[in-house]
């Protein structure tokens, strides 16, 4: 299965995930993203130059907790830069439209993971589970 993604989109995906990164290095132990989705993350970052593409509902979800990883970290800014300077400051603005191509994907990948849990429980008859998540491929 094929996730088409923008310009816009990847270039807040990366950037949003460079700063997430990033900024986890000059924050406290207490406050870090668990090590899974710092992993998540990291692995997100190499896939982000064109369409994803998924051959198993597992990948989804794997690229699924990147994705939640970096939108929860783009949120936290964009409140930050709205509440620093102004609603209507180029810092806020730019700020918010981060988050929202990034709360777009989010939004497409929780779409393709419905499409291929349905795809799943077609074909096999039951819901989608853990083994069935790592071992259905969807073909491209």
């Amino acid at each position: 299965m094929i996730l088409h993604c923008n310009y816009e989109e990847l270039s807040a995906l990366r950037s949003g995930g460079h700063s997430l990164l990033a900024g986890e290095e000059e924050t406290p132990s207490y406050v870090l993203a668990p090590a899974k989705d710092r992993a998540r993350v990291e692995a997100l970052m190499r896939l982000l130059d064109g369409d994803l593409s998924f051959e198993s509902l597992a990948e989804l979800h794997a690229v699924e907790a990147g994705v939640l990883a970096i939108l929860g970290f783009l949120r936290r800014e964009m409140e930050v830069a709205v509440l620093a300077t102004h609603a209507a400051d180029e810092l806020a603005v730019s700020a918010y439209f981060d988050f929202a191509h990034v709360l777009t994907v989010s939004s497409r990948v929780r779409e393709l993971s419905a499409e291929m849990e349905a795809l799943i429980e077609l074909v096999t008859g039951e819901p989608a589970d853990a083994e069935t998540a790592l071992t259905f491929r969807f073909p491209d």
